[in-house]
């Protein structure tokens, strides 16, 4: 069975709200065996939301659409839906106590303006909304000829009351749990997601040649934001105890293939996987920053109960800083540079020593747009990671990267390879790029 998600409201053809709705229904569709073919974004238009019931309703078995069923001048969804069937809007007394009773309990009048929202096409049929004032609309349409069958459901743009109404109305009946309107699925998509980081896409993608055959079951392919590829895992099987037995072999053998250059899956950040090794060693770390300004201590700081690991930071973004704070001799940065293995080793070691730290990470670097030479160019950082030895001593190693992208990018890179320099050291690991 295929699925169209039609998405409806100025706001997301101008761009200015992201459409997080398409890819959420899409993730929730796919896992009952729904498979999306099209994703579709039309303005708060009549003509324009009608035409796209017509050109959709022929191509899927399920029509999802949001957005429109407000109370506004703006909101044509009904209204194109009515065209489209060529059927009148009328009075639907369970919406209108749908909506009435959302005024009650916030002890409210209702405006006259809300009342449109009780408007249905004839023939259709109310579905609750138990999180806002918009019910939503469900019609099993079928062409004059009967050859075209598609069951339309019409929900609320707000996200909220989008996910309440899909996982409490929409869902049971397109996964065959109640009335039959829908025939149960006969298959399942399962997906799982796993993150590395510091690899690009096509150096983690040599890694697993077979697994990204366009014709394997299930299917692995890779996606890059923010500084992560990441795998996509699908499997298409009979049941979901199949999908995720075949889900479960594909990851195990991704792992094999990559080994910990996977640091985490789903939501998972970078930071959440690093934190937990760190609370669960017992172990604290500082940081002392020159280009990052502070972003990589954000990223510690960033996980609840932080207080646990984390001591303190340092941002020293100025020579003089770098010397005054954290004890840099002045003739090292003259002689090598700020940007160098030398400073990056020289700060861990001053910021370790003065919080007492287990560990400390210090990032000195070149994030742009000016600043670069030819010997150092924009996108230069060296990073570097100390640690008590024993005693008194202090080990400290450094290492210089090239990042590539703009100032944001530069900074957001150099943060997550230092927790990845960290990561690997307390998983006792070497860095492997």
């Amino acid at each position: 069975m295929h699925a169209i998600i039609l998405s409806i409201g100025d706001e997301l053809t101008l761009g200015q709200t992201v459409d997080t709705n398409s890819a959420w229904l899409a993730q929730h569709l796919a896992a009952i065996g729904l498979k999306p073919v099209a994703h579709l974004t039309v303005p708060d238009d009549q003509g324009a939301i009608r035409q796209a019931f017509e050109e959709s309703v022929g191509r899927c078995d399920v029509l999802i659409v949001s957005g429109g069923l407000g109370p506004t001048e703006d909101d044509l969804t009904r209204q194109a839906l009515a065209a489209f069937l060529d059927r009148p809007l009328e009075l639907n007394e369970a919406a209108l106590e749908n909506v009435t009773r959302f005024f009650k309990a916030l002890k409210r009048d209702m405006p006259p303006r809300n009342r449109i929202q009780a408007m249905l096409p004839h023939g259709t049929e109310m579905i609750e909304n138990t999180a806002g004032t918009a019910p939503g609309i469900y019609c099993n349409y079928q062409s004059g000829d009967q050859k075209t069958l598609c069951q339309i459901f019409i929900m609320p743009g707000v996200p909220k009351e989008m996910k309440i109404m899909f996982e409490r109305s929409i869902l049971p009946k397109l996964a065959g749990a109640e009335s039959g309107r829908v025939d149960p699925v006969s298959s399942v998509i399962f997906s799982k997601t796993l993150h590395t980081f510091g690899l690009g896409e096509s150096a983690v993608a040599d890694k697993i040649p077979d697994l990204m055959r366009r014709d394997r079951n299930p299917s692995v392919g890779t996606t890059v934001a923010n500084g992560y590829v990441s795998l996509r895992i699908n499997a298409y099987a009979d049941s979901r105890e199949q999908a995720e037995h075949d889900i479960a072999a594909t990851e195990q053998a991704a792992r094999a293939a990559l080994g910990k250059l996977i640091w985490g899956e789903g939501d998972d950040t970078l930071q959440d996987v690093v934190a937990t090794l760190l609370k669960t060693q017992s172990k604290s770390v500082t940081t002392a920053e020159s280009c990052t300004g502070g972003l990589l201590a954000k990223f510690l700081t960033d996980i609840p109960g932080s207080s646990a690991y984390f001591k303190q930071g340092w941002i020293t973004y100025s020579n003089e800083a770098k010397t005054e704070m954290l004890g840099v001799d002045a003739k090292l940065i003259a002689t090598h540079g700020a940007v160098s293995d030398a400073v990056a080793r020289e700060m861990a070691v001053g910021a370790l020593r003065r919080a007492s730290a287990d560990f400390a990470l210090a990032v000195s670097g070149i994030a742009g747009p000016d600043g670069g030479t030819a010997e150092k160019p924009v996108g230069t950082v060296s990073i570097a990671l100390a640690r008590h030895r024993e005693e008194e001593a202090v080990d400290a190693h450094a290492r210089t990267f090239i990042f590539h992208g703009d100032r944001e990018m530069i900074r957001d890179r150099s943060a997550k390879m230092a927790l990845t320099m960290l990561r690997f050291h307390l998983l006792g690991q070497p860095l492997p790029l």
